[in-house]
C-alpha cells in the first residue's frame, strides 16, 4: 500500500536558477547544496524513493526537503534553529569583556586584568570571562604592559 501522494515541485525560472546555482558552487555548503539537488530532482518529476536513491539519502529526508520547499519555497531550505540551551551571554556583553580586556587597564592598579577582576567589573562570572578569552585568544597576563608616561 503506497504512502501519502508526494507534493508536486513546481520551480519558477528564477528558483531554478538559484537553486542550480547552489547545486554547483563549490562555496556552497554541502547540506544546502544536497537539499538543492533533492529540490531540483523532484522538480524533474522524480519520486521520494527514486530521488533518495539517486542522492544517496533516505526517503524520509527527501519528504522532509520537498514538503519544506513546497510550503515555504527557497527560504525553507534553511537550517532551523537547532535545539539546546539559548545562549545568555549577550554579544555586547561579550563585546564588553573584549574592550575592557584590550583598552583598559584594572581599576585596582594591577598591570592587566585576571579572570576574577574582570568578572567583578563586567557581572559575569570568571568562567565565562576565561571562555570568552579562550574563543579570542586573549591572554592578558601575556600582553606588553602598558606605561601609563608613554615611555
Amino acid at each position: 500500500m503506497p504512502g501519502p501522494r508526494a507534493v508536486t515541485i513546481m520551480l519558477s525560472a528564477a528558483e531554478r536558477e538559484v537553486l542550480t546555482r547552489w547545486e554547483r558552487s563549490p562555496k556552497t555548503a554541502q547540506a544546502l547544496a544536497l537539499r538543492a539537488r533533492i529540490v531540483l530532482a523532484c522538480a524533474g518529476g522524480g519520486t521520494n524513493g527514486q530521488v533518495a536513491a539517486a542522492a544517496g539519502v533516505s526517503v524520509a529526508t527527501v519528504a522532509k526537503w520537498r514538503n519544506r520547499f513546497a510550503a515555504h519555497r527557497l527560504g525553507g531550505l534553511s537550517d532551523e534553529a537547532r535545539p539546546g540551551r539559548p545562549r545568555t551571554v549577550s554579544e555586547a556583553q561579550v563585546r564588553e569583556v573584549i574592550t575592557k580586556t584590550l583598552e583598559q587597564a584594572p581599576p585596582d592598579g594591577d598591570t592587566h586584568w585576571s579572570s576574577r577582576s574582570m568578572a567583578a567589573a563586567s557581572g559575569l562570572s570568571q568562567s565565562t570571562v576565561s571562555r570568552i578569552w579562550r574563543a579570542f585568544d586573549l591572554e592578558p597576563a601575556n600582553r606588553p604592559r602598558t606605561n601609563d608616561s608613554g615611555r
